[in-house]
């Protein structure tokens, strides 16, 4: 795709985000169906009202000049900031995909691979103790020893800011998911940070230009936090905190989700103990907790001895051949490059998992043991 059709593609994109009564799920279902952005647009009314969702007005909101005229601006905001759009088919992040609510475009300004091998999100309250500080700053430290992983946060006050601030300090990437747009930087006081962040890691939103930092704003960031990650770990939280809620949304998404135990007194771990005593969450205690947990350990999946496995079927063979040195597949790649159905795919996956060859993770990605 040339720079010309590139700048199209992005405009009808955009486009479609400003379209009335198009939300992620009928939008997602537009471009499955027509292949681009751009294609919907060109549309006959007729076509398009023969999609689930598309009712009269909706059809003739694709014709709306207004809807255009606020594609064209925010398109020229993004050029002129040198951000970038991240739309499906285009550098949208893997994992986030998978959620069936993500947005249909989402703003980034950074260098960090949002799709790299090991995501980890670290949430917790604004008001942390010495006690959530430490163990914040001691789990970033454990980071260290993996390659490639990438952490993501909120870029509130609190338990965001200690993980974004000790990642800068380490140089490991780390990625800000913001409750507004990119033009501005909320808490103001987090301007610094934010720049340094962009030098190693990034700013995200999924919010076009002059959306200020509205409370509603917040619980979707959360959404965004939770599907980029593989294992979302709460620090510290109150039992009504938005840590909770990303917690909740990641498990909603069948990634895996941790919290640090507190006192039984201190309101400020009642949200971590409850998410541990309702099973929702694993108990970590240490870094290395998180990295056994997530088979982390070596810093990087082992492979295996293709000799070893001389009795597989055919269909189990194509799953190996695919897997063998690959840190990890998602099971979408798996299905595409096998050509096995979807359910005999899962069943051969089911299986040689069972037999201890092949090992699921957070996100539908499978590895060798």
């Amino acid at each position: 795709m040339n720079t010309n059709d590139e700048h199209n593609e992005l405009y009808y994109q955009l486009a479609l985000t400003f379209t009335p009564g198009i939300g992620a799920k009928i939008g997602r279902a537009l471009l499955e169906r027509y292949g681009d952005a751009a294609a919907i647009f060109r549309a006959p009314l007729k076509e398009l009202k023969t999609v689930e969702g598309i009712t009269e007005p909706r059809a003739k909101a694709f014709r709306d000049e207004e809807v255009l005229k606020k594609a064209a601006q925010e398109m020229n905001f993004v050029i002129k900031h040198d951000l970038e759009a991240l739309y499906y088919n285009h550098k949208y992040p893997t994992r986030l995909s998978n959620c069936s609510d993500a947005p249909l475009v989402l703003f980034y300004k950074g260098i960090a691979d949002l799709n790299a091998a090991k995501t980890v999100a670290v949430v917790g309250t604004r008001k942390n103790t010495d006690y959530g500080h430490r163990l914040c700053e001691e789990l970033i430290e454990g980071l260290q020893a993996l390659d490639n992983v990438i952490v993501f946060s909120g870029l509130a006050l609190g338990i965001d800011a200690i993980a974004h601030k000790k990642c800068v300090q380490l140089g490991i990437p780390t990625v800000g998911v913001l409750g507004h747009s990119l033009d501005r930087i909320y808490p103001h006081n987090h301007k610094d940070l934010s720049d340094q962040m962009i030098e190693n890691g990034g700013l995200l939103s999924e919010f076009p230009s002059g959306i200020g930092p509205d409370r509603n704003n917040f619980p979707m960031r959360n959404r965004i936090v939770a599907g980029l990650s593989d294992i979302t770990v709460v620090v510290e939280s109150h039992v009504s905190g938005g840590a909770l809620i990303t917690a909740h949304m990641a498990s909603g998404y069948n990634r895996e989700v941790a919290a640090f135990p507190g006192r039984v007194s201190d309101s400020r771990s009642a949200g971590c103990n409850e998410l541990i005593r309702t099973n929702i969450a694993a108990m970590v205690t240490k870094a290395d907790d998180l990295i056994e947990l997530m088979n982390w350990k070596d810093g990087k999946p082992k492979t295996v001895q293709r000799q070893l496995f001389i009795n597989f079927s055919p269909d189990e063979q194509k799953i190996v051949d695919l897997l063998l040195n690959r840190d990890n597949v998602h099971a979408d790649e798996l299905f595409h490059n096998t050509g096995l159905p979807n359910s005999l795919l899962a069943a051969t996956l089911l299986q040689l998992e069972m037999q201890g060859i092949i090992k699921s993770l957070p996100g539908k990605l499978y590895r060798m043991y």
